[in-house]
Parts: C-alpha cells; sequence; structure tokens
C-alpha cells in the first residue's frame, strides 16, 4: 500500500500534536505545511522534520497534491480552507469548530457532495477509549434509565491585545472552543432527539461570548452544560441513571472512566494506559475513509456537525438578551 501523504494548514500547537499522531499510524507521512508566515512555517518544517514549506495554502495545494489536508489554523479561517481543499478536491480533517455558521457548513457540505471529496470535522473526543467506555456502560444499561447528566470544561483564557480567545475575526469565545465539546460529548451520550434548550450566555467587551451554560431536556431527563474562558472550572462529565452514574473527569481528552453503584461504590475504573496521543484515532479515520473512497465518517458525519453548528447560533442569539 502506498505512503499516505498529510499536508497540514496552520503552524500552531495543535499541528504539533497532529504531525506527532500522524507519525504514529503506520504508512503515514507529513508531506508539507503552510501558513499564512512562510518564516512560520519554515520553523515549524524544521522543528518537525518535514520536506516543504509554504506561505501559501493554495500553493501547497497545488505543488503537494497530497492525499489529505489537517486544517489547524485558526477557527475563524476553517470555513474558507476548507473550501479552498474541496476545490482542490482534496480531503479535509478540520479541527473543530469547522464552521461559524449553518450557512457556512451547508455550503462547504453540499460543495464536498459536489466535488466528491472526503470531509470530516476532527472530534478526537469520540474516539478516546474512556468515551468509548463509558458510551459503552450507559448502553449497556449498567446505570439504568438516565436522568440528568452535567458536563463542565473551563479555563482562564490568556487576555493579551489580538489573541485568538477574545478576537471574533479568529473565531474566538468559549462557544467555538470549548462548548463543541461539551454539546457534542452530552449528545454522543444521550442523544440529538432532545426536545428543546435554554441557552446563557456571558459577553466580553470584544464581542465573544465568555461562558455557556446550556440545559438540554429530553424525554425524563435534564443534561446541563456549562463551558467557559474567564476562569478553570471543575472539569468532567457525570452521567445520572436510577441505579448509579458514569463519571469521566476531563471529559474532553479523557484517559478513564468510572461506573459507581447507586449506593455510591465505584464498581468499575477504566484506565486507558495505551493512548499517548489521542488525535491518532481520528487520524487514522480520516486515512481509513478516503482510503475506502467515502465522502464522510460514520463516526463523525456531516449531520453532527451541521447540528453542533445550528447549537452555536443558538448561543449568539442570546447576545442581545
Amino acid at each position: 500500500m502506498s505512503t499516505f501523504r498529510f499536508a497540514v494548514m496552520g503552524a500552531g500547537d495543535i499541528s504539533h500534536k497532529f504531525c506527532d499522531a500522524a507519525r504514529r499510524i503506520p504508512g503515514c507521512e507529513i508531506c508539507a505545511v503552510s501558513s499564512k508566515s512562510l518564516e512560520r512555517a519554515k520553523a515549524f518544517a524544521s522543528r518537525e522534520g518535514i520536506p516543504s514549506a509554504y506561505g501559501s495554502y493554495a500553493e501547497m495545494l497545488e505543488k503537494e497534491n497530497p492525499d489529505c489536508v489537517y486544517i489547524g489554523a485558526d477557527t475563524g479561517s476553517h470555513y474558507s480552507l476548507t473550501m479552498l481543499c474541496l476545490g482542490h478536491k482534496t480531503p479535509v480533517l478540520c479541527e473543530k469548530a469547522q464552521f461559524c455558521s449553518v450557512k457556512d457548513a451547508l455550503s462547504a457540505m453540499e460543495f464536498a457532495k459536489k466535488q466528491g471529496v472526503f470531509m470530516m470535522e476532527a472530534m478526537w473526543s469520540y474516539f478516546l477509549p474512556a468515551i468509548k467506555t463509558a458510551k459503552k456502560w450507559l448502553d449497556e444499561g449498567r446505570i439504568g434509565k438516565v436522568y440528568a447528566s452535567d458536563c463542565v470544561i473551563g479555563f482562564k483564557a490568556p487576555t493579551h491585545e489580538g489573541n485568538r480567545y477574545f478576537t471574533t475575526e479568529l473565531g474566538g469565545g468559549a462557544a467555538y472552543d470549548l462548548t463543541v465539546y461539551t454539546y457534542d460529548l452530552t449528545t454522543f451520550m444521550l442523544g440529538r432527539d432532545y426536545l428543546d434548550c435554554a441557552v446563557s450566555s456571558l459577553w466580553h467587551e470584544s464581542g465573544v461570548d465568555t461562558l455557556n451554560h446550556a440545559v438540554l431536556r429530553y424525554p425524563g431527563a435534564l443534561a446541563s452544560m456549562t463551558s467557559s474562558i474567564i476562569g478553570p472550572l471543575d472539569e468532567r462529565l457525570i452521567i445520572y441513571g436510577e441505579n448509579g452514574r458514569i463519571v469521566v473527569p476531563s471529559s474532553h481528552f479523557a484517559s478513564q472512566a468510572m461506573l459507581y453503584s447507586q449506593d455510591g461504590k465505584l464498581s468499575e475504573h477504566f484506565k486507558d494506559g495505551v493512548t499517548q496521543n489521542g488525535f491518532i484515532y481520528e487520524v487514522a479515520e480520516a486515512v481509513e475513509c478516503v482510503r475506502a473512497g467515502r465522502l464522510e465518517s460514520e463516526v463523525v458525519p456531516h449531520s453532527v456537525t451541521l447540528d453542533s453548528t445550528k447549537f452555536y447560533e443558538k448561543i449568539f442569539a442570546t447576545r442581545n438578551n
């Protein structure tokens, strides 16, 4: 089987993590990196041992013709870079949140289908062994009928001028950075067929959302979600059932999951002693899908990305409330 050639758009920290993961997959290599800054691209390439660096995203696509592109640039450029790749009929694995509006999401999905090109949002948490174990316990009915869940993620983001967290043009804010996890993990566990939702947010003078709190109402259950970039929170996912509860600490990069009985005793404790870089699973999924000629992943299909994007718009609808 021929070597699978990835190219990278964006020379930030998350792209370094991607490169490490891709190299752990037999038969994969990173052929090139591109950035708005050629200097940054060259520095990234030197550190990662990548043969080619570009200061133009389009030039990289035209000269390298990679098997797939990983987009790790700022959130505000995800849509334009996705469309650029699709225009060159190059498969895409794009960091979350992939789209900032439903309009952009639908546009890209329609274009990907027209071009016959694979596209996937990089929701790595779905693939983590700890998350899959928690989901298995839930599906097996180990805690009985669920009546509540609570997913919390938060940290204090840098506040210096021009940083991505507090810059709207770069796709800043809690929704695109953290609520993407709280919402996707909650609905991964409980489903997306909730009856309705209530959303409240805090807003920064820069225009970005800094804290989101939402409650999804399911038949017989309420699911709470909180995400913050203005201060650390006790990060975890807890799912409560009539016969016990499931606890996943630091759920977006989970390495363990605990199953408790109704009387509060720990009955099972899963510890992931294998995973060294959690990105490896989503990268392997993208490689498999592209090689199989699929247009989307069954684990992270376009419908999941579209649904999440619709939820962000519910958050932004509260801006002037």
